[in-house]
């Protein structure tokens, strides 16, 4: 018999990072380090979740053959000498900030690998956007296949594109920093007031509320757009360069403003320019996917990086049919090249053939720690946890759920990546008029303008949506049916801005956003049955087969990974009702928060 051979890939210390074990080309864990640590976006070195991968496989870290890092560190540190010499003396701040960074740790990557896993097997590196190209390919379910990466920047390289053939992976072109479609949509991110690097969501969540006033200023002054996608950004509007922010006076002075500060109030000024920056990576996402359809040939596009997690800038290149088949990489930030490199290593490095069906081999990225009953019983006894043992939770929860009850619903693998599936989700009433308001603030705690996404049956997607095709990840958005959709009166026709938030949009309200759209993921039996099973359910007793669907978690914190993170985010927020696998738990019969604090866990992570 042949000897099972392992690969460890690690993405680390810029942020998301993440590790994924690949065996004999399959994927069979990943998991992103935040996770464990409760340290959004943790950038560290990806000890736990390794620990986990490892521990998943029942093998120690000498069974590992390989372990492949996800971009190349040299030439990364290289991009920072040359950035500073360019802009030099003004970018000595930002500089000497970067520099013992990389003098401890980034520069001597396999010395840290070496030394934190006693790992003596050997280390191979892959760049940047290879691992994002790789993480996007390989797992689709597509033997050839045009390949398309767009982030903010990775050694070099911004965007590029290539072909996908077989288990070969070549990129034929790219575009290099400091022009960046990923870095122009965190300029304006940083602007409107938002974190850069991970408040994007919310730039693209307010982007309906804006008008599109300021697209001929940003292509006039900022972007020149070639007609093959082409792009080169004006530097003078920019800082981050060489300095500590994204952008420069001279962008203030175009605007007319300086940036927002965090958590003031967000006025039509910062609605009107999301819209304008959408609007613009739109724009320039689908003269791309043109240029590479011409160019290629290929009728299939496989997408990963940052910006391939902008799903309205997806869905309109769907609609667009520019390629036949369209598949994107649930994890296409920086987590996902701990997967990216693994495969790329796999299959591109050691040339391991491909074998591809008619799904992708994600496995529905349900690719992280899991729980078994006995031991989360133990939790709650050994923390006198009031708890139920149901013997159908899916109708229990279903029932729950048609009386607007709010509910953490934990259950199987934790999804790997930034969307949670079923697995580690909060899930409530789409009928419901309330919901959207009760869940962003009194459960995410969180901005009222941001919109929630619905989970429904694979069947029933074109009854409710504008969309015949999976979904599965979450990272499509899409048109709720005209035949739903709830006529506007004159007078709220007029409105704008954040008052269009109330306005009751369709017979979904809770997911329909003020456009008339929805960020849809469909949900089969055969990927997460427990899940189906619920909202199958709960379409029994209210003949509707979706749900909201968001992540379990409160804002500036993880999705949740075990149970007593679920407990924890449970008794802290106003939901109703917290399923953990077969346990049903009502926050009446809880003890209140002050006296739960000490929660024992002992968990083996499987």
């Amino acid at each position: 018999m042949a000897k099972d051979i392992y690969i460890l890939g690690i993405s680390a210390f810029y942020h998301d990072s993440a590790a994924c074990l690949v065996k004999n080309g399959e994927i069979i864990a990943a998991v992103q380090e935040e996770r464990f640590t409760r340290k959004k976006h943790d950038e560290s070195f990806p000890v736990n979740a390794i620990e986990y991968c490892l521990k998943f496989a029942a093998i120690d870290i000498n069974q590992v053959a390989y372990i492949s890092f996800y971009d190349k560190p040299n030439l990364k540190f290289e991009r920072l000498i040359k950035t500073y010499l360019q802009y030099a003396p003004d970018g000595f701040k930002s500089y000497i900030k970067a520099l013992p960074l990389w003098l401890n740790d980034k520069l001597w990557t396999s010395k840290v690998i070496r030394n934190t896993l006693s790992f003596k097997n050997e280390i191979i590196y892959t760049e940047h956007h290879q691992s994002h190209a790789a993480s996007a390919f390989y797992p689709s379910p597509y033997k050839n296949a045009a390949v398309l990466t767009l982030d903010g920047v990775g050694e070099w390289t911004t965007t590029a594109w290539g072909i996908g053939s077989e288990n070969r992976l070549d990129l034929k072109q790219e575009i290099r920093f400091p022009h960046s479609i990923g870095l122009l949509y965190s300029a304006f991110t940083y602007y409107t007031g938002f974190k850069v690097n991970s408040g994007e969501y919310k730039v693209m969540g307010l982007a309906p509320y804006g008008e599109a006033r300021y697209v001929k200023t940003i292509f006039d002054k900022i972007v020149d757009l070639k007609e093959d996608g082409s792009f080169w950004l004006d530097m003078d509007y920019f800082n981050y360069c060489q300095g500590l922010t994204m952008t420069s006076e001279k962008f203030h002075q175009l605007f007319g403003a300086p940036p927002r500060k965090s958590e003031s109030e967000v006025s039509q000024f910062e609605m009107d320019l999301a819209r304008s920056v959408q609007d613009v990576t739109e724009e320039i996402v689908l003269r791309i996917a043109r240029n590479v359809r011409k160019v290629t040939g290929e009728k299939s596009l496989c997408m990963a990086g940052g910006v391939a997690l902008n799903c309205v800038a997806n869905g309109k290149l769907l609609r667009e049919k520019i390629f036949d088949n369209l598949w994107i990489q649930p994890a296409s930030g920086d987590a996902g090249n701990a997967l990216g490199t693994a495969l790329y290593t796999w299959h591109h490095t050691l040339n391991h053939p491909r074998s591809t069906g008619p799904k992708d081999s994600m496995k529905g990225s349900y690719l992280g720690p899991s729980f078994k009953d006995d031991e989360i019983e133990a939790f709650f006894q050994k923390n006198e946890i009031v708890f139920h043992k149901s013997s159908n939770i899916c109708q229990d929860a279903a029932r729950e759920l048609s009386s607007e009850k709010v509910i953490g619903w934990f259950s199987g693998r934790m999804e790997f990546g930034p969307r949670a599936l079923g697995g580690r989700s909060i899930i409530g009433d789409a009928r419901s008029e309330k919901m959207q308001s009760v869940m962003n603030l009194k459960i995410k705690y969180r901005e009222s303008f941001r919109p929630f996404a619905p989970s429904c049956l694979r069947e029933d997607v074109s009854e409710y949506f504008e969309l015949d095709t999976d979904s599965p990840y979450m990272l499509l958005v899409a048109p709720v049916q005209a035949k739903r959709r709830k006529k506007m009166t004159s007078e709220q026709e007029k409105l704008f801005g954040i008052d269009k938030l109330n306005v009751t949009r369709s017979d979904l309200p809770a997911i329909t956003h003020v456009d008339y759209s929805a960020r849809v993921q469909t949900v089969t039996e055969d990927t997460n049955p427990g899940y189906y099973n619920l909202i199958r359910e709960y379409k029994k007793l209210t003949g509707y087969g979706v749900i909201i669907n968001t992540s379990f978690n409160v804002r500036g914190e993880p999705i949740v990974c075990t149970p007593e993170d679920a407990y924890r985010c449970f008794m802290r927020t106003e939901m109703d009702v917290l399923v953990i696998e077969n346990y049903i738990l009502f926050k009446a019969e809880q003890k209140p928060v002050e006296d739960a604090v000490n929660w024992k866990e002992e968990f083996v992570l499987d």
